[in-house]
């Protein structure tokens, strides 16, 4: 893994830890982190109307601007389930980049924005 790499990997590692403990701070249920963090993989089904609606739905639930969004809301409104479901979100997004896996291509599954999953040295896991 280069250098590079290895960086923009430890920099998820820190969002992730950093959205886990706010989640741990705010004295949220873990059965509801337990429940909740791999919900954003549900969106896998869309592969199941092919690559180019599997991508969409995929990166539609793992690109950050819907969990902060949904954060600030809860933080402005005092929404204490809006704000966990966010920080859930986040960290969730956050271990997926640090494992190494990106935004889909359209032209499969494997083809991510970090490279070819499965393939080594293009920074994608496998």
């Amino acid at each position: 893994m280069r250098p590079v790499d290895l960086m923009v990997r430890l920099e998820w590692v820190a969002a992730a830890a950093v959205a886990i403990i706010f989640y741990a701070m705010a004295g949220l249920s873990w059965w509801l982190f337990a429940l909740l963090i791999l919900a954003p993989d549900l969106s896998m089904l869309g592969y199941l109307a092919g690559p180019r609606v599997g991508a969409i739905a995929y990166n539609a639930l793992h690109i950050l601007i819907p969990p902060l969004v949904l954060a600030l809301a809860g933080v402005l409104f005092a929404a204490a389930t809006a704000t966990a479901v966010a920080l859930i979100w986040i960290a969730h997004i956050a271990i997926d980049r640090a494992l190494g896996y990106g935004l889909k291509l359209s032209t499969g599954f494997q083809d991510t924005h970090l490279g070819r999953i499965g393939r080594h040295g293009d920074g994608a896991t496998g």
